[in-house]
C-alpha cells in the first residue's frame, strides 16, 4: 500500500525519502573520494543486493534464478572491468553466461530450462554487466570526477523530475508509470543539462555543450530505465522490487535509472576527453 504524506503527492515517505538520500549520497562521496577499490566494493554491495532483489521477485513467479553465481558475476565483473577494461569485462560476462547455463543444466528437473536461463541470463545483463562501466569510469586517473558527474547528473534528472512533476505534473507521459507526467520530464532535461554543463566544464575543463549533451541523453535514458523497472514489476505483478530502503523501496528502484545511463555517460567522456 503506497504510503502517503502531507509532503508527498507521489506516494513517497518524503522525509525517509530525503535521509536515505542523504545518507547514500555521505556514503558514496567518502568512499569515492578516499580509495577507489572501497568505492568498488560499495558499488558491489549495492548492485548485489538489487541482483537478489531482481532474483526474489522472480520467484514470485516460480522462475527460478541462482543467486550465488549472479553475485559472484557481480563482483567479478567489476573488478574484470577495473583492472582489465572492456575486454575483459566482455570476456567475464560470456564466461558466466555458461556458469549459468551450466548452473541450471544440474539441477533436479529440466522443466522451465528455457525460462530459467533466460531469466538468469537478463539478471547477468541487469543490472551486473552494466554496472561494470562504473569501473571503467573509475579507472582513469581522473575516474573520480567522471563518476561523479555520472551520478551527479542521474541523480539531477530524479530530482528534477520530481520537484516540477509535483508542482506542475498534468499531463501522463505512459500508462507504464502513471505518476510520470511530461512536465515531470522537462525538469528531469532542465536538471541534467544545468548540473551536466556546470561539472563537466568545473571538473574536466569541457564544453558547455558537452555537459548539456551528457544531460539531456541521461535525462532520456534514466526516464527509458524507469519505465523499464515499471514494465518489470507490473509483469511480475508487485509494487516494489524489495523494501530496504524507506521511502524509495528497494536498490533496484534506486538503480534502475543509474544503470541505464552508465554505457552513454561512459562512451562520451571517453570520447571527449
Amino acid at each position: 500500500m503506497e504510503e502517503r504524506t502531507a509532503g508527498s503527492r507521489t506516494g513517497r515517505n518524503l522525509p525517509a525519502a530525503i535521509g536515505v538520500g542523504v545518507g547514500l549520497g555521505a556514503l558514496v562521496i567518502v568512499s569515492l573520494f578516499t580509495v577507489k577499490e572501497l568505492f568498488l566494493l560499495v558499488v558491489v554491495a549495492a548492485v548485489g543486493i538489487g541482483v537478489v532483489e531482481l532474483i526474489q521477485a522472480f520467484g514470485t513467479r516460480g522462475i527460478k534464478v541462482p543467486t550465488v553465481p549472479l553475485v559472484a558475476a557481480t563482483a567479478a565483473m567489476q573488478a574484470a572491468a577495473y583492472w582489465g577494461g572492456p575486454t575483459w569485462l566482455l570476456a567475464t560476462f560470456v564466461g558466466f553466461v555458461f556458469v549459468l547455463l551450466i548452473w541450471r543444466m544440474f539441477s533436479a528437473s529440466t522443466d522451465g530450462f528455457v525460462r530459467d536461463t533466460t531469466a538468469s541470463v537478463f539478471t547477468l545483463v541487469y543490472p551486473p554487466l552494466l554496472a561494470g562501466f562504473v569501473a571503467l569510469l573509475l579507472a582513469p586517473g581522473d575516474g573520480r570526477d567522471r563518476v561523479l558527474i555520472f551520478i551527479a547528473v542521474t541523480v539531477a534528472s530524479d530530482i528534477g523530475g520530481y520537484i516540477f512533476g509535483v508542482l506542475f505534473g498534468k499531463h501522463k507521459m505512459s500508462i507504464i508509470s502513471p505518476k510520470k507526467t511530461w512536465e515531470g520530464f522537462a525538469g528531469s532535461v532542465l536538471a541534467c543539462v544545468g548540473v551536466g554543463a556546470w561539472l563537466v566544464v568545473w571538473l574536466m575543463d569541457g564544453e558547455i555543450w558537452q555537459g548539456a549533451l551528457i544531460g539531456v541523453l541521461v535525462a532520456a535514458l534514466a526516464t527509458v530505465g524507469d519505465l523499464i523497472e515499471s514494465m518489470i514489476k507490473r509483469d511480475l505483478g508487485i509494487k516494489d522490487l524489495g523494501s530496504i530502503l524507506p521511502g524509495h523501496g528497494g536498490l533496484m528502484d534506486r538503480l534502475d535509472s543509474l544503470v541505464t545511463t552508465l554505457i552513454p555517460v561512459w562512451v562520451l567522456l571517453t570520447v571527449f576527453f
